[in-house]
């Protein structure tokens, strides 16, 4: 089976390669991942995933100018530029779109390009909306007439960040997105906030 991986980041993507390797998948890894921002964030992950497939003697297939990035394009998969619109901006809203608007275009580029499938390294964290994901996948594919390969790769999480530190590769603190980011500094602010 020739399967094209969507790749999030270097760790998720360490953590589901051995597994996929020895079921006798040929895989070639894709990256699209427009959610990320701001750019520096979405370059240390880029090139922490370039880094770690090069050390594994893998190409990885970069979409788009710039591997993708695309503050606009992950903006109106929100249905805007967010500003006023919060139901699209809050879970699971946003992230579905967000699933969406990676795995149609990992789809697409599958049935495009003669593969058998495709999969993705989100599958492998456990922050993620698996149910979601999984139904995404499946829509994606029925549209684009190809299939979606669903792994819980969950039990493999916490070996991929191992496997990154001593790579010593980039680990990311969110899961990419400039929402993702502001909820990860609120919870933090609140921690520090004295009792009253």
């Amino acid at each position: 089976m020739r399967l094209l991986f969507h790749c999030c980041c270097a760790p998720c993507t360490a953590a589901c390669l051995e597994t996929l390797s020895s079921e006798g998948i040929v895989l070639r890894l894709f990256w699209y991942n427009p959610n990320i921002h701001p750019f520096t964030e979405y370059k240390s992950r880029r090139d922490a995933l370039l880094q770690y497939t090069a050390s594994q003697n893998m190409e990885t297939e970069m979409s788009g100018e710039n591997g993708g990035y695309g503050l606009r394009v992950f903006l109106r998969s929100l249905g805007g530029t967010g500003g006023g619109n919060d139901d699209a901006i809050a879970r699971p809203a946003r992230c579905e779109s967000c699933y969406r608007l990676r795995l149609e275009k990992t789809a697409a580029h599958a049935a495009q390009n003669g593969f058998n499938g495709f999969s993705t390294s989100l599958l492998v964290s456990p922050y993620q909306d698996h149910e979601a994901i999984r139904r995404i996948g499946g829509e994606a594919a029925a549209r684009y007439g190809t299939a979606f390969l669903y792994r819980d790769f969950r039990p493999r999480f916490r070996e991929g960040q191992e496997r990154a530190r001593s790579l010593g590769l980039y680990m990311q603190k969110y899961c990419g997105c400039i929402f993702s980011e502001e909820e990860r500094y609120a919870k933090h602010s609140k921690k520090q906030e004295p009792s009253p």
